[in-house]
């Protein structure tokens, strides 16, 4: 079952990436999920949205970190390749990727996630801080293939402003 997200975006999907149902795409707690167009040996890339409001004084290498730890209990060999904060004060944002060994419909991938992780400040109470979770998912193969793809959809995701166009 998809998960809500704590406040509303907007983002423009890469070309020929589709939105997919979160349960189809193998990833049930997310907001939102969207898969490349071209599986690679049996996997198909994906970008996921999920996000939630921290706790008071928590941050985002914290939050990234106890993401390490609960895909460590779904996958095997789970390394973090790299991690940089970057963002301002006002807007933190921290990235990291992640190298793992999985099982998908019973064959053994090795992949890489790459995941972005933004602090947005809540619309409805201003001294709230809600953290949004943004994750490319793809074979170790066609990683560096969709990354930049995945990078030009990062670059569009916004608080969604409510303006009708």
């Amino acid at each position: 079952m998809s998960t809500a997200l704590p406040v509303p975006i907007e983002f423009r999907l890469p070309e020929g990436w589709l939105p997919a149902r979160p349960e189809g795409a193998g990833v049930p707690d997310v907001a939102f999920a969207a898969v490349h167009p071209r599986p690679d040996a049996g996997f198909t890339a994906n970008i996921t949205i999920d996000g939630g409001f921290p706790k008071d004084g928590v941050t985002l290498a914290e939050i990234a970190d106890a993401s390490v730890e609960r895909l460590r209990t779904l996958a095997e060999s789970v390394e973090m390749v790299h991690r940089r904060e970057v963002g301002s004060e006002d807007a933190p944002a921290l990235t990291q990727r992640l190298s793992f060994s999985a099982v998908a419909d019973g064959v053994r991938h090795e992949l890489v996630q790459s995941q972005v992780y933004l602090s947005l400040v809540d619309t409805e109470d201003p001294h709230k801080r809600a953290m949004i979770r943004l994750a490319l998912t793809a074979t170790r193969a066609q990683h560096d293939e969709v990354l930049h793809q995945f990078q030009e959809f990062v670059r569009t995701v916004r608080p969604d402003s409510g303006a009708v166009s």
